[in-house]
């Protein structure tokens, strides 16, 4: 069986945005599009009404092109179940209040028993200074937390490299 990926929203608008001009930024976008070719090889790519939602704002072509990108992908409930660890991450303090959004993607995930969560958020997800508070949250309520990464952490590896 393959491992479970939470993809969350800013992966899908790095994979159908034009190029940036900002360097660090297009970077993470070709990287995001070179794993995307292989992910649903090794994964089992999954996403959530909020991405759906979240998705569909802004520029009408752009949105088009990230619920394209969405349509395949199995779409996660937020449970009540979730909504209820998302608001322990924010009482917490892992989450700030103003990025609820945020702690509903975590909670989404982690209650749905998916080992990765991928995410170019470094503010309020993938932020290491964070990392802990989420993962002590998640354990107290019961659950294990979600691995979470960037595109690039889930590479797969050249093995002509070794």
């Amino acid at each position: 069986m393959k491992p479970k990926v939470y993809i969350e929203t800013t992966v899908i608008s790095y994979l159908t945005a034009q190029p940036a001009r900002d360097v660090v930024i297009a970077g993470h976008q070709q990287s995001t599009r070179d794993w995307w070719r292989n992910a649903t090889n090794r994964f089992e790519l999954v996403a959530s009404q909020l991405v759906l939602t979240e998705a569909s704002a802004g520029d009408p072509e752009a949105a088009r092109a990230r619920l394209a990108a969405l349509d395949s992908l199995t779409l996660l409930d937020a449970t009540e179940e979730a909504l209820e660890l998302a608001q322990q991450l924010v009482n917490a303090g892992a989450v700030p209040a103003k990025a609820a959004e945020d702690a509903a993607h975590i909670a989404i995930a982690v209650v749905n028993g998916i080992e990765y969560l991928v995410t170019w958020n470094y503010r309020h997800i993938a932020n290491a200074t964070i990392r802990s508070q989420i993962e002590t949250v998640c354990r107290n309520a019961g659950f294990e937390p979600a691995i979470i990464c960037t595109p690039e952490e889930l590479m797969e590896r050249d093995h002509d490299d070794e």
